[in-house]
């Protein structure tokens, strides 16, 4: 059965973390349902880490859609969730709920779209239409250009209060869940203090409900992965089953609150921040 937010609020009042990983094939939805992995992400990151593009801007609403189907059909137990990729909502909220149905006829159960405040009627409109929102504050990999390239945000107190405002506005429109990336840890825990619903971070705190990281990430297949990555590759077993074991062993990691540990967040003072954020998110 599959899991639901109800199941997910459950496990995060019974004191376990939600675990996340990005997912774009029926093979390793198995895998990843099999190993405890609680939710599964069609990231727009499918743009570069299987598309092979330099950004996740030319990701289209019918490869997510293909991707959704894919772990649907491959998976029978996590939460799936669906990227709504550059374009298919920023002209408004009747555009985002034509496309947002698309996804979820696909298998998707909640869709997730990048952007804070602004964005509040278009959440408004799709929860108030079925369909559950994942909000995305902090990096904004869409935003790359903008941002002028992939950038830890938060760093000055205006915009950590841009940050904390951007959460609690996607909380009133009625998003059941946020995802909180590329922030240092103190803003992290501040959006976690400001709002009750679900919150995921990467590159953010412990303090979220859960974490997300990307699989290639994660599975070391990335030259030069982020800060926040761990590589759970290592140490695995040499059998057939490393790759099962690497999500088990981040499924538990993230359930316990070992992971992410203090060397995969950015701190307080802009120096040990750095300015460079990694490649992409998720």
């Amino acid at each position: 059965m599959r899991t639901t937010l109800s199941a997910l609020r459950k496990k995060l009042a019974a004191g376990k973390k939600i675990s996340m990983l990005t997912c774009y094939d029926a093979g390793f939805a198995r895998v990843m349902d099999e190993a405890g992995v609680d939710t599964l992400l069609v990231g727009d990151s499918l743009g570069m880490v299987v598309q092979g593009r330099d950004s996740t801007l030319p990701v289209r609403l019918q490869d997510i859609a293909y991707h959704v189907e894919c772990i649907a059909r491959g998976s029978r137990r996590p939460f799936l969730v669906a990227d709504m990729p550059f374009g298919t909502y920023q002209e408004g909220p009747a555009q985002a709920l034509r496309n947002a149905v698309v996804l979820m006829q696909a298998g998707a159960q909640m869709v997730k779209l990048e952007g804070g405040a602004e964005l509040a009627p278009t959440i408004e409109l799709l929860v108030r239409s079925g369909i559950p929102v994942c909000g995305h504050i902090g990096l904004l990999p869409s935003h790359v250009h903008a941002l002028g390239g992939y950038r830890v945000q938060g760093k000055e107190s205006a915009e950590a209060d841009r940050i904390v405002a951007d959460a609690r506005a996607v909380q009133a429109a009625g998003a059941a869940m946020l995802v909180i990336e590329a922030v240092p840890d103190p803003v992290a825990r501040q959006v976690c203090a400001a709002a009750s619903l679900i919150t995921i971070g990467i590159g953010a705190s412990v303090a979220c409900s859960g974490q997300v990281l990307v699989m290639h990430d994660m599975l070391g297949l990335t030259a030069s992965p982020a800060k926040f990555v761990k590589n759970y590759m290592v140490g695995a077993g040499a059998e057939g089953d490393a790759v099962a074991q690497a999500f088990r062993r981040y499924a538990q990691e993230v359930e316990s609150g070992a992971f992410p540990g203090p060397e995969h967040v950015y701190g307080a003072a802009p120096a040990a921040i750095g300015a460079l954020y990694g490649q992409r998110g998720a």
